[in-house]
């Protein structure tokens, strides 16, 4: 008895295993889920970091501080006596910032750009400016002078070491020059690069360079003797990266190295011929944003030169990396991107590497363990300068516009997530929202907001916010059914505790159920079958393969995949048919589609010209092709219906179905006739006549055999093979003296063949 219980609860579990997706198949709940960085990237965050391993929390504060009006930033300092200093352009200025919203301009020059700025000990402001460099000396009184002119075309970097010396990193000839307090400089260290691109000193010292075009991490070792300016050392390629240009180097307070490189190395461009002449061009004094930093044109009126060599291309492509470099040199591979480049890197007051990018203009931390996070995001194209500042804050400069921000400490007073807008393709009903976190997300840290729409892009007829939803396990939204729906997240307590975090947010829906439409019915060449619809049985059979004329999908859609929407079923994919040439089979195939993706059945109906009542031919089917054996049908003209019906996937009585009816086409089984076979002699000839006469549809070829020799073609009179009857003549010369037999053969359009033959005699002339 117990076996016969336990044996029967078996099967019933297994026939509800087997059920279960079926009942799922008939719901239509769909799911739209977002889960990684990709999907909740699309969304607008405000206060709110996303992290590549799709979680998303709140982000440290970050507030707007100053609005120089100067459309580039590139580098931001601090004095000694904690006053920030911005430089920048398009008109090379300096300025500094006591009150944020008046700051002061302590230095401006003719040149389009100051771009590099450093202070010494006795807070004297270096300015680096481009083009033909030069670098400016402003003490703290304000005075300015020329301090030193390296003669070259950029100035790159300004760095000042423990001895009160400058060092000045510039292109194009990539040399690094060491200039003392007087401002007498020289040749430090000349690179077999184009630009020393970055400076830095290492825990020992030692100059680092970051270099371009072949992205190399130079160590040269500073050698100090007597009162003499610094001498180079050995040199030494810590690293090469897999970029052009390193456009960043830090020293982290943790006695690691951090290179920021970006751009594809490409190889060297050949200069043109000397004979090729470049009409004059006047440039806009603009500078742009390049994979070499800044590129400076100037306003010209003279035929511009042929390109040199190694020309400066203005690039923003190629992607950045980011390497950490160990005290013992081993390098380790942080950050990649194929898109965003890095022009800027710091430390935050808690340790975590900040990287400034362009392209999005974003900040980036890097987490550590292969994670990363989107901390903040200006308005601006490049965030150009990661400098700490007092009380824990991070100050970043941009450009494309420039402008000052502060980054932390803390966390943003309220963060939100506004999700892009989700299409459901159909006008749907919306369900319980879910999602999942730590830290609180589930239990009131985090709230939810949904509203609902029938533009793509949400305007004021949307609905209004409903909500707040404050349960992670579900709550059934009270926004009105439409096409287009979007969920915002809102974190309200960020500074107690650990901060809370989102993993993954989910809203069901159920779409109305729409007809499914048959998009294209095409009925085959007759003698066509399609494979899986075999000849009768016992009929021996080896058919040729033919080409099949498949069905347009002029109106079908596919189901959104990836993290958008999730189905309780896979997707569906139609192999093609193979076709075979089979005497007597007609095959018809069509295409159709269901904006609810619901599973389709077929119904195949008939009639003749003529007729009003449609036949059934065949029913359930569930692939789009038929074939069967027209011996089963009269000859004549027919047209055929698909039927088709979601009934697998919808509940009785909310099934929807549709029809097409295809072209007029024809059933021909009888062979044609033969009439009128004469032979007569006409010495020294013979002439043959004869009719051939078909039943429906016109007559498609004819041929002879004399005397059982091969088969010869014939055309009829007047050459063309197109009416039901057609009259053939034809003349045959020479034929030796005796009886003889002439053989006809000929076929309709359908491949209907039959034959006749006449026998005569060849008298022998007296």
């Amino acid at each position: 008895m117990n076996r016969t219980i336990t044996l029967g609860c078996l099967l019933a579990c297994l026939l509800a295993a087997l059920l279960t997706p079926l009942l799922l198949y008939a719901e239509h709940t769909r799911f739209w889920r977002q889960t990684d960085y990709s999907e909740f990237d699309r969304g607008t965050a405000k206060g709110v970091a996303l992290r590549s391993d799709g979680k998303f929390m709140p982000a440290p504060k970050f507030t707007s501080f100053s609005d120089p009006d100067l459309a580039y930033l590139w580098a931001l300092r601090f004095d000694s006596t904690g006053r920030l200093y911005a430089a920048g352009g398009s008109v090379a200025k300096v300025l500094r910032f006591e009150n944020p919203a008046k700051p002061t301009t302590v230095f401006e020059s003719s040149e389009l750009a100051a771009q590099a700025i450093v202070f010494d000990a006795h807070d004297n402001l270096y300015v680096g400016t481009s083009p033909d460099g030069k670098v400016y000396k402003v003490t703290p009184g304000g005075q300015k002078s020329v301090f030193f002119e390296p003669k070259t075309k950029y100035i790159w970097a300004l760095v000042v070491d423990s001895q009160g010396n400058l060092f000045v990193g510039t292109g194009d000839k990539g040399e690094v020059f060491a200039v003392g307090a007087d401002g007498k400089g020289q040749l430090f260290y000349q690179s077999d690069e184009r630009h020393a691109r970055s400076l830095a000193f290492d825990t020992k010292g030692n100059l680092l360079i970051g270099t371009d075009p072949d992205g190399l991490i130079v160590r040269v070792e500073i050698l100090r003797k007597n009162a003499q300016a610094p001498q180079a050392g050995a040199s030494f390629v810590l690293y090469e990266t897999a970029k052009k240009e390193v456009t960043s180097l830090l020293a982290g307070a943790d006695g690691n190295l951090y290179a920021a490189a970006i751009g594809e190395k490409q190889r060297p461009v050949p200069p043109l011929p000397t004979a090729l002449s470049f009409p004059a061009q006047p440039t806009a004094p603009t500078p742009i944003i390049t994979s070499q930093g800044t590129t400076i044109t100037l306003q010209q009126t003279a035929p511009v030169q042929p390109p040199s060599p190694y020309p400066i291309l203005p690039s923003a492509s190629g992607g950045a990396e980011v390497v950490r470099i160990a005290p013992d040199g081993s390098p380790e591979t942080l950050w990649t991107s194929r898109d965003d480049l890095v022009f800027a890197m710091n430390q935050s007051a808690g340790g975590k590497l900040l990287l400034g990018t362009g392209g999005k203009g974003a900040i980036v931390q890097v987490d550590g363990d292969n994670l990363f996070s989107s901390v903040a995001k200006t308005a601006s194209g490049q965030v150009t300068s990661l400098v700490p500042g007092p009380g824990g804050k991070m100050y970043v400069a941009t450009a494309n516009p420039g402008k000052i921000f502060t980054l932390g400490p803390g966390y943003a007073s309220e963060g939100t997530l506004e999700s892009d807008t989700f299409d459901a393709r159909i006008f749907s009903h919306w369900g319980r929202l879910t999602w999942w976190g730590e830290n609180g997300a589930t239990a009131g840290k985090v709230t939810f907001y949904v509203r609902s729409g029938n533009t793509s892009t949400p305007d004021k007829n949307w609905s209004a916010w409903s909500g707040p939803y404050q349960s992670g396990s579900g709550e059934a939204v009270g926004c009105p059914p439409a096409r287009f729906a979007q969920w915002k997240a809102v974190f309200l307590d960020t500074d107690h505790g650990a901060a809370p975090s989102i993993s993954w947010v989910s809203l069901a829906y159920q779409p109305n159920n729409v007809a499914p439409v048959i998009d294209d019915v095409v009925i085959q060449d007759p003698g066509i079958r399609v494979q899986g619809f075999g000849p009768p049985a016992g009929t021996p059979s080896n058919p040729t393969p033919v080409q099949l004329r498949m069905p347009q999908h002029p109106g079908a859609t596919f189901p959104l995949v990836g993290g958008l929407e999730t189905f309780n079923k896979a997707a569906k994919v139609d192999v093609p048919p193979q076709g075979f040439a089979e005497r007597g089979f007609q095959s018809v195939l069509w295409s159709a589609h269901d904006d609810n993706d619901d599973d389709l059945l077929f119904s195949i109906y008939y009639r003749g010209e003529n007729e009003t009542n449609w036949r059934l031919l065949k029913d359930k089917l569930t692939q789009r092709f038929y074939s069967w054996d027209t011996a089963t049908l009269p000859d004549g003209a027919y047209y055929l219906k698909i039927f088709a019906s979601d009934s697998p996937s919808n509940p009785q009585g909310s099934a929807l179905s549709t029809d097409r009816t295809s072209d007029r086409f024809e059933i021909a089984n009888t062979p044609p006739r033969i009439e009128h076979l004469h032979a007569a002699q006409a010495s020294p000839a013979v002439h043959v006549t004869f009719d051939a006469i078909s039943s429906l549809g016109a007559i498609a070829r004819a041929q002879y055999s004399l005397d059982a020799a091969d088969w010869q073609v014939v055309f009829p009179v007047g050459l063309l093979s197109d009416a039901a009857q057609e009259k053939y003549e034809l003349q045959l010369d020479n034929l030796p003296p005796g009886e003889h037999t002439i053989s006809v053969q000929v076929s309709d359009r359908y491949d209907n063949t039959t034959s006749a033959k006449v026998t005569f005699t060849i008298h022998p002339s007296k």
